[in-house]
């Protein structure tokens, strides 16, 4: 048996335990079902300021205008008028738009409710139902960028709707369980009693983390936690600065060198990194540079999205608008001038290949239930000799 194929094999059947006890073949109907209340939520935003009355048709300028969408957020709102005419909610030319249907208050408020009763039993957190509803309601004030993502995201002053939207869902729970086999498959290619190098680029709440400690609980590791955030420094401290080997420390992905004065060159037997390289300002950079930071063998473990969810697009995606003279997702990469931000699964294998780096692995495959929610974890692997360094 290959190394792929191991690996591959491995990765699926513990993904697959994680999640025995939800019915996985509903789910993707009940997250087709948060996009279609995330397209209402579109539309209904786009009411105000006397838009498309009487079949009158706009501008994406005069829409922006009329709707007070901040300067930041104008890439978004193309994508709503994108998404809207591709789903039937507007109608456009590329040019000019007219609306279809109006959505008023009360179907958007009564669809957004339904989610609630519709996701018993599938392990989707009510944290993050209820974070959902909030953001759908506050879309208006998102656009004019009046209320910010992170404050609807930690309402509570906690981090249990981000822990919802980043572990404890059935498909977090899938990817992370990955991620954590091939955690366990690479430890046991490491000399016995050498410590696993890890390196976690935008760990945020831990999500990822916890399940990835909790593989080589037995091993001696070297974990260096990084985000760009030191409110997530803090958290990871709290969360797991007890267990020994753990480090932390500042590090933005699109620096370059990447993990200068964090890590050595060639020292990594895994760089992970969970939700957060399709903010690269170059993805093709981005791996170039982890692959530099991985020792022979080494393996990069990268979960991402494989396409635009509305879900995403209503909620977390105003996250990714750069502040006034920053750079956006893509802005050096293939996406640049697209209002893109995530990359199919075979534009993922694309790059890993164009950065040095082999696709081993992936779940869940195109074959399972999950593959039309399209969070994937990637394992690609820095080839040399394994356990060198």
């Amino acid at each position: 048996m290959t190394a792929a194929v191991d690996l591959a094999a491995r990765i699926r059947a513990a993904a697959d335990r994680a999640v025995a006890d939800v019915d996985v073949a509903r789910l993707p109907g009940f997250l087709n079902a948060i996009d279609e209340v995330a397209l209402l939520a579109m539309a209904w935003a786009l009411r105000g300021g006397g838009l498309f009355r009487d079949g009158s048709a706009h501008t994406e300028a005069e829409i922006a205008a009329a709707t007070g969408t901040a300067d930041r957020h104008r890439w978004i709102l193309r994508r709503w008028l994108d998404v809207l005419s591709r789903h039937g909610l507007l109608h456009g030319d590329g040019t000019r738009f007219t609306r279809t249907r109006a959505v008023g208050r009360r179907e958007l408020r009564e669809a957004a409710r339904a989610l609630t009763a519709a996701g018993d039993g599938l392990g989707y957190p009510a944290a993050m139902v209820d974070f959902l509803q909030r953001a759908f309601a506050q879309l208006p004030a998102l656009l004019r960028d009046e209320v910010s993502v992170q404050a609807l995201l930690f309402a509570d002053g906690e981090a249990d709707t981000a822990d919802g939207a980043y572990r404890e869902n059935t498909v977090n729970r899938y990817v992370n369980a990955a991620a954590a086999e091939a955690a366990r498959w690479a430890a046991e290619r490491r000399p016995a009693g050498a410590p696993v190098r890890v390196l976690e680029i935008g760990a945020g709440v831990g999500g990822t983390t916890t399940d990835l400690l909790g593989a080589l609980v037995d091993v001696p590791v070297d974990y260096v936690f990084t985000d760009v955030s030191p409110y997530f420094l803090d958290l990871g401290r709290e969360r797991f600065g007890e267990r020994p080997g753990t480090r932390f420390a500042l590090l933005d992905a699109n620096a370059a060198p990447l993990g200068e004065g964090v890590v050595e060159p060639g020292t990594r037997d895994l760089v992970v990194a969970a939700n957060v390289l399709h903010n690269a300002h170059s993805v093709d950079a981005c791996l170039r540079g982890v692959r530099e930071l991985l020792a022979p063998g080494g393996l990069l473990l990268c979960v991402d999205t494989c396409r635009e969810l509305p879900q995403i697009l209503a909620s977390m995606q105003f996250l990714m608008s750069p502040r006034k003279g920053g750079l956006g997702p893509g802005a050096h990469d293939f996406r640049a001038g697209t209002d893109r931000v995530f990359l199919s699964r075979p534009e993922w294998e694309d790059a890993l290949r164009g950065a040095g780096l082999t696709p081993l692995a992936s779940a869940p495959g195109p074959e399972h239930p999950l593959d039309a929610v399209s969070v994937t974890l990637f394992a690609a692997r820095r080839e040399g000799r394994e356990g060198a360094g």
